[in-house]
């Protein structure tokens, strides 16, 4: 039978949590890095003992450390992270010139087919990839070398790289997204980047429609439908069809269109999933229900999901890392709470169950399926 690992990224140190296929009962080790902010902790799909994590602290920085033997040991491996050429400036929050600093790695994002290549998304904006393990960064400098560069502007979080999608197929395709600027798509490798944002409009910018400037907060899509991308926005729910080229609403019947994680079911493209908040200066669920809303038509009609999750009194938040999708069938769902509780769905959303509570606040949360 399989095994299902959880890596659970928090304030204040890493969770790993183990179950078999049935996923009723759990094994939790940890805090890993105790104290340490884990941003993204992550296991390679081409070796599942090979783990990646971004730890940080305000007092001593940023590092990536690196485990391979399924998050038993760890070592601190290359951090490096260097912007490359003539690095100019990028706009403040009030649209004053800011020259671009590193201060962590949001997101890290292994190949699915080599261990040692990782992509890392980090703050001030920008891609890296390491070959080798994680030894040696090297920027992809033709991201912040797109000519909307020095227009971005930070986001309540910080201007970051938060989301990296691989296509599964075509190796030279890529689309990241970028709080707040919008989402980029390269089909050259890393080159040259075009903005696919057209169809998104924001209404707290100078122009609600413009090429750059939206705070898009996550991106998700299935790897039999790779050009169908489906966005949770600074409000709004949204799908491409056409890998990002054009985009079109389909917040539909939700209480609330904003939120952070979007995340696609394992066997079926057309099955989304979203966790609304109240709103941008609220982070709650609407009406303190904490609610999973599953849509089976690829948005639009949304079914709340409410079986053993608090239906009065709970104000948490789930941040747009924290929920993830295991490929058994039936599909599993995940996602950490602000909170510190961790809920599993073994049936593709439709029960959960807290499989953890009172961990730090919840940062991320990634799913292995082990033999």
């Amino acid at each position: 039978m399989s095994r299902i690992r959880l890596l659970v990224g928090t304030a204040k140190g890493a969770f790993v949590l183990t179950s078999d296929g049935r996923r009723e009962t759990w094994d939790v080790r940890g805090p890993l890095f105790g104290g340490w902010e884990i941003y993204h902790l992550t296991g390679s799909p081409a070796d599942p003992d090979r783990l990646y994590a971004s730890q940080g602290t305000g007092w001593f920085g940023q590092l990536v450390q690196r485990s391979d033997d399924g998050g038993e040991s760890w070592q601190p491996v290359g951090n490096q992270f260097e912007y490359e050429g003539d690095t100019g400036t990028h706009q403040w929050y009030d649209g004053t010139p800011h020259p671009w600093e590193f201060e962590r790695v949001w997101h890290l994002e292994p190949s699915a087919d080599d261990p040692d290549t990782v992509l890392a998304g980090v703050q001030d904006a920008a891609l890296f990839r390491t070959t080798d393990g994680g030894v040696t960064w090297r920027e992809l400098p033709g991201l912040r070398g797109h000519g909307s560069g020095p227009h971005w502007q930070p986001g309540a979080g910080g201007l970051c790289l938060h989301t990296i999608v691989p296509h599964p197929t075509n190796r030279e395709r890529l689309v990241v997204a970028i709080s707040a600027a919008g989402a980029f798509r390269t089909d050259d490798g890393g080159t040259s980047w075009k903005a696919i944002n057209r169809g998104l409009r924001s209404e707290g910018i100078p122009d609600p429609e413009a090429e750059v400037g939206h705070c898009v907060h996550s991106i998700a899509a299935h790897p039999d439908q790779p050009d169908t991308l489906f966005m949770q926005k600074h409000w709004d729910v949204m799908r491409s069809d056409d890998a990002g080229d054009s985009w079109h609403e389909v917040s539909g019947d939700l209480p609330s269109d904003f939120g952070f994680p979007i995340a696609v079911h394992a066997h079926e493209p057309e099955t989304v999933y979203v966790v609304p908040i109240h709103s941008d200066s609220e982070h709650y669920p609407p009406e303190g229900r904490l609610r999973v809303f599953r849509s089976r038509t690829g948005g639009g009609e949304w079914q709340p999901l409410t079986r053993g999750l608090p239906q009065e009194n709970c104000y948490v938040n789930i941040l747009r890392e924290a929920m993830a999708v295991d490929s058994l069938d039936p599909c599993g769902l995940y996602f950490g709470t602000t909170g510190g509780q961790v809920y599993a769905s073994a049936d593709a959303g439709d029960s959960w169950t807290a499989v953890v509570r009172d961990l730090p606040r919840v940062l991320s949360v990634e799913v292995q399926t082990l033999p």
